[in-house]
């Protein structure tokens, strides 16, 4: 067990919970499933702190302990109820209404990025959320490089029809 990774791990989550958040309701588009998801991701991280790698990235590491928590819900979901994906852009429109009222085009932005499907939003908020580059996107979502331009280019394209 590293204990400098376990160190960095409890000390940097506190800080990263803010972005994990927003990664999460990304994904789920939801507030509720959000902080259940940052709170299992965290949990999960801290339970499993012996195995990071001090100063590899803490960041990339939530956030890939994030999505194979929130992809293993989908896949428990879809046996349990036989459904498919939240709709974003209903989730989001009656959870953060009120919120987005106070920047008229934040929220014409997230609307519209709400909207997209969860492959996109997903990589629209790694590389343009989050600042990711494409290869550290391709490292958190466990996908080639080229999934993520593509993935990218179809939400830009996507979201230029809006206009």
């Amino acid at each position: 067990m590293s204990e400098a990774g376990e160190r960095e791990v409890r000390a940097g989550l506190k800080p990263l919970l803010p972005r994990l958040w927003r990664y999460a309701l990304a994904l789920s588009a939801s507030r509720d499933a959000a902080e259940d998801l940052v709170q299992a991701a965290c949990l999960r991280a801290i339970e499993r702190a012996g195995q990071f790698q001090a100063g590899t990235g803490l960041d990339r590491w939530t956030f890939s302990i994030l999505r194979s928590i929130w992809l293993n819900e989908l896949r428990a979901r879809r046996v349990r109820e036989g459904g498919g994906f939240v709709d974003a852009a209903e989730a989001l429109s009656v959870d953060g209404e009120a919120a987005m009222q106070s920047n008229i085009l934040a929220g014409q932005v997230l609307r519209a990025v709400a909207g997209l499907p969860e492959a996109q939003r997903e990589v629209v908020l790694l590389c343009y959320g989050e600042g990711k580059t494409y290869a550290e996107a391709a490292d958190i979502m466990g996908s080639p490089i080229g999934t993520v331009m593509s993935r990218l280019a179809a939400a830009r394209l996507a979201l230029g029809k809006l206009k």
